[in-house]
């Protein structure tokens, strides 16, 4: 019989190479050697993320410690390829880089389960000649009607032995027949088998009240999760087993086994489970679960690394926001609780708000530049960034980095800055808009809106609101000089200024601040972006002037009427301070008269009387 294959490097400067060397190893002898393995049945779970993470984060705190990744792919029916390349893909853009695994190599040489089914096969050889592993021929008939026997008679439901002692002369009948079987783990009888977990403290089992005997490898001959994983973590070298507390019973099984071929177990530390807003299991129905949804959604590869590891673990203090190293220097498993943890994707949103606004602009940009290029908003250039959508991009983020808690708010608010919602939010029903709103337009907003736009009009704004510039000849301090003189002539000053001037200029009451969104606009302009995606600052100040304009007109017509204009003028009609503004109206609207007759009269009409 030919040995297993065997982990090189099971500690430092030492090669195992057969069979004897693994089985007399022991854990405490070798550097701190972690796993993670995942099947590749779907996407990578935030509960997958953090145990791979905990495992990443013992391994670099250890001096030589390593960091392994095994694919458990022997559900063939389920396993795929994309699925373990969306999960790699997952793990490099957390950064939890491995020592040994698909892509890196090692010296285990295969770290997918289904390129080692030899390896389990000998294994199983092995546990047949030592006397604690058998060939089974019982049917799946056979073994249904045993359970459900079992459940009548409300025992347990196990394998009943059938063919534990049969007669080895028949045994070797059916081998030779090419009979159908499996093979069975031979389960001691009165055994005891404990773990000191470094979580959960010590968890023991009474093995024949626990299980039966246990298969190894199928009829088909795919060898079973359970059997596998031991062989591979005592092959591996692995010294700790950090996993969900979902797994601890198949702990169980996996003793018996690294037993029965001579290895000593690994330490076991199994964390708790993540569970959802109504405390049952995190699953699809509470919303985004997987990495790449997270990613998708504007979140950074830090924050979720920082949230992840605070999902059961803390250092002691009430510290919350940490930096990648940070968390190798403070991570210990004898932090990690035992009690189940809470996802709090309020929590999460607001820890990636914290790490973004910290976040240098230099890997920020290509962030934002990916982004608006999957909107529309830029148009694919390859990799090289032309100084002019670079310069929009800056703009950009710099404005929006301030206020923003994920990647995607920054292309939001972007997105928003160059478009001009003015009658969308007019016609807003969200409360607190329609509070916001009232405070400006109750204070005659639309006077304001319309010597705002006669100053516009007179190019007092700022000579960049006129065309389309580099970030670079932005002033954006022009812009609140601006402001403040057509605020003097106006008797307006700081919230009654720029509130209203807000509103006016960019269609909305809220985002970043007036001066950084007309910069992003004609940066933009300037750019190329596509022009469906905003509003220049002349069509801008034409849709305020015609809203300005139909709101004073309502006005002025409820009172002078617009078939019978009086006159007489009467000090009801009008006040002087609406008359003002009316002048501006008439004024700057006089060339505008054939476009509309009927407006320009009434407003004809008012500035006549008065």
């Amino acid at each position: 019989m030919s040995p297993l294959p065997r982990l090189a490097a099971m500690k430092q400067g030492t090669v195992v190479s057969t069979f004897e060397e693994a089985k007399n190893l022991r854990s405490d002898a070798v550097a701190p050697r972690m796993r993670f393995a995942p099947s590749p049945t779907g996407s990578l779970h935030v509960g997958g993320a953090r145990t791979a993470l905990y495992n990443w984060l013992a391994a670099r705190k250890a001096v030589d410690g390593k960091f392994l990744l095994r694919i458990e792919d022997t559900d063939v029916a389920r396993s795929t390829r994309e699925s373990e390349d969306s999960m790699l893909a997952d793990l490099e853009w957390l950064g939890l880089d491995w020592d040994e695994g698909p892509r890196v190599g090692g010296p285990c040489k295969m770290y997918r389960q289904s390129e080692r089914s030899t390896i389990y096969k000998e294994a199983v050889d092995l546990l047949v000649a030592s006397g604690h592993a058998y060939p089974c021929f019982c049917s799946e008939e056979e073994l249904e009607e045993k359970r459900v026997k079992a459940k009548i008679a409300g025992s347990q439901v196990a394998y009943d032995g059938t063919w534990r002692e049969a007669d080895p002369e028949q045994v070797r009948e059916n081998l030779a027949a090419g009979l159908p079987h499996t093979y069975r783990f031979k389960v001691p009888k009165g055994k005891v088998v404990s773990i000191d977990d470094k979580v959960r403290g010590r968890v023991e089992w009474d093995v024949q009240a626990t299980i039966g005997d246990f298969i190894l490898l199928r009829s088909s001959g795919v060898p079973v999760y359970n059997f596998c994983v031991a062989v591979d973590d005592a092959l591996m070298g692995v010294t700790t087993v950090v996993r969900a507390e979902e797994h601890l019973t198949n702990t169980v099984r996996q003793l018996l086994v690294l037993e029965a071929l001579g290895f000593t177990a690994p330490e076991y530390a199994h964390a708790s489970l993540i569970l959802g807003s109504d405390k049952s299991k995190l699953s699809k129905r509470h919303g985004a679960t997987s990495c790449g949804q997270f990613r998708e959604k504007g979140y950074l590869p830090d924050a979720m690394v920082n949230y992840l590891a605070l999902l059961g673990w803390n250092d002691g203090t009430d510290k919350e926001v940490y930096s990648r190293e940070e968390l190798i220097e403070a991570f210990d498993l004898s932090r990690v609780t035992a009690s189940p943890a809470m996802f709090d994707d309020a929590k999460l949103r607001w820890l990636n708000g914290q790490h973004l606004r910290a976040m240098p602009l230099e890997p920020l940009l290509p962030l934002v530049h990916e982004d608006l290029t999957a909107r529309g908003l830029l148009q694919q250039t390859g990799s090289e960034v032309s100084d002019k959508i670079g310069a929009f991009l800056m703009a950009a983020t710099v404005a929006a980095q301030p206020k923003a808690e994920l990647v995607t708010d920054i292309a939001d608010m972007a997105v928003a800055a160059l478009s001009y919602p003015f009658t969308e939010t007019l016609g807003s029903t969200e409360s607190a808009e329609q509070k916001r709103l009232k405070t400006i337009l109750d204070d005659d907003f639309a006077g304001f809106a319309v010597a705002l736009a006669a100053s516009f009009d007179n190019r007092e704004a700022p000579d960049y609101c006129y065309d389309a510039v580099l970030a670079a000849d932005v002033d954006e301090s022009l812009v609140l000089e601006w402001l403040t003189r057509v605020g003097s002539r106006e008797n307006r000053y700081k919230k009654r200024l720029l509130m209203p001037a807000r509103l006016a200029l960019t269609g909305s009451t809220t985002g970043i601040d007036v001066s950084s969104q007309l910069k992003l606009l004609q940066c933009a302009l300037d750019a190329g972006v596509d022009a469906s995606f905003l509003v220049p600052m002349h069509e801008r100040i034409r849709q305020l002037k015609d809203w300005a304009i139909s709101d004073i007109g309502a006005v002025v017509g409820d009172n002078i009427g617009v078939d019978h204009p009086r006159k007489e003028p009467t000090a009801t009609i009008i006040d002087l301070k609406t008359f003002s503004k009316l002048r501006m109206v008439y004024e700057a609207n006089r060339r505008r008269a054939e476009e509309d007759i009927e407006m320009f009269e009434i407003l004809k009409a008012a500035y006549e009387q008065l």
